[in-house]
């Protein structure tokens, strides 16, 4: 898989990139409570193409720390700026509307809070705990930033010690410097093998594809990631949020896509999603077994 030309852009979405809308009985209840209450789901917020199958199964990710980032990554549809003052009834909040959704299997992300001593370490566990309080059957997959690379922030994620801890590296390490423009490459790959090394059972990584990587670059990334113990890997296709991000450079097949599947598995995973419409939080619930 070669990249197209540096200045050639994919003319339309290909076919296979077309969703059908959310529907069933379970999706239309769930909307509903979202709207009703004015819950903060990062799935509807981030319009995600998988909303109806996911919340079909009982799992939702949400987003804590606010929804301003220190960070200005080329890919990511979040706002970049000042972040507000942190929320220290969000734990409660975020509890309370995994509750009402009645969801059994919870995705916690964060925008990065670099502005923070903490970086938001401690909003962190403090979530993990009040959802673990009103929400005992409930299992977790937190999806953190690299906090620095920091292991006393770290640290408080394994206290919490959710299900699965999940830290994506995004790209190839050529197109890191533009894709994450803060973040490094080998520092990812620090804080996945920190967080194995501590005791967390099943940790969790993920990549976009269509910025310009090549297939050889890919296989580095999937080998680099796995030297690190991960135990699942999340493979998607990369989508423009809008004219001021990354042009997409390249639509990945779906057959391409089953050709890194399969070489996953033979590389050790244990569990492999790899698709044009795959997100960190796709089939979540089962990346816990």
């Amino acid at each position: 898989m070669e990249s197209v030309a540096e200045n050639t852009l994919p003319i339309g979405k290909p076919k296979w990139l077309k969703v059908k809308l959310p529907i069933g009985q379970k999706y239309t209840e769930l909307r509903g409570l979202v709207d009703k209450y004015s819950l903060n789901t990062i799935c509807a917020s981030g319009s995600c193409p998988n909303m109806g199958e996911c919340w079909g199964e009982g799992t939702a990710t949400f987003m804590i720390l606010g929804n301003i980032c220190t960070r200005s990554c080329g890919f990511c549809g979040v706002k970049t700026g000042r972040p507000e003052n942190v929320d220290w009834d969000e734990p409660e909040k975020v509890a309370r509307s995994i509750k009402i959704m009645n969801i059994k299997h919870a995705v916690i992300t964060s925008v990065d809070r670099d502005d923070l001593k903490d970086m938001g370490s401690i909003i962190w566990l403090e979530t993990v705990e009040a959802i673990r309080r009103m929400n005992p059957n409930t299992t977790l997959e937190t999806l953190i930033p690299d906090f620095q690379g920091n292991t006393r922030n770290i640290d408080r994620i394994i206290e919490a010690n959710p299900e699965v801890v999940s830290h994506n590296i995004e790209t190839v390490r050529r197109l890191t410097r533009e894709v994450r423009i803060q973040a490094k490459y080998d520092k990812s790959l620090e804080v996945l093998r920190y967080l194995k090394e501590k005791g967390i059972r099943r940790t969790k990584s993920g990549i976009m594809l269509g910025l310009g990587e090549t297939e050889a670059e890919v296989l580095e990334t999937m080998q680099d990631i796995r030297n690190q113990n991960v135990d699942i890997i999340t493979i998607g296709q990369y989508l423009q949020p809008s004219k001021k991000h990354l042009p997409v450079k390249e639509f990945i097949t779906p057959e391409q896509f089953e050709k890194y599947e399969k070489i996953g598995k033979e590389m050790g995973f244990r569990h492999v999603e790899s698709g044009p419409l795959v997100r960190s939080s796709y089939h979540a619930e089962k990346h816990i077994l």
